[in-house]
């Protein structure tokens, strides 16, 4: 099977850099998997559970927010926020669940007659409580 190279960047650092067989995205139009020869795409992220298939296991990250370009040869993710699943606890994930939460609620009093920015904001908690049923943490209602 072929590979291509993967970079995964946030503010803060250098996530990943090494080949890959299978790159799964949540892109915010749906999750999809890149693999070599993969068509050229650029899509925005939504925030969910990126996993990187290589040589040495799977690793999976969080991301939150940014985009990822897709090349035949490669997969770029510039995520504006991204930890390995393994350094997320049970306080950094209930710390994101409060920030989403916080900006339903500036959505809900700034954009009172626009549903747009409201169903956006919704969408995130949505997204924020999904990531942790999938890595084994439940969001503090």
């Amino acid at each position: 099977m072929a590979n291509l190279q993967f970079d995964l960047v946030s503010p803060e650092r250098r996530l990943a850099s090494l080949e890959a067989s299978a790159v799964q995205i949540p892109g915010a139009d749906g999750d999809m998997t890149a693999m070599a020869d993969h068509a050229p795409t650029i899509t925005t992220l939504r925030p969910g559970v990126l996993s990187v298939t290589h040589s040495g296991g799977v690793d999976d990250y969080i991301v939150v927010g940014g985009f990822a370009e897709i090349t035949p040869t490669g997969v770029t993710v510039l995520a504006e926020r991204a930890l390995p699943k393994s350094e997320v606890t049970q306080e950094m994930f209930d710390s994101m669940v409060a920030e989403a939460k916080e900006a339903y609620a500036t959505a809900q009093e700034t954009f009172k007659n626009e549903p747009g920015p409201v169903d956006d904001a919704a969408k995130l908690i949505s997204d924020m409580v999904a990531i942790g049923g999938h890595i084994g943490l439940t969001a503090n209602t």
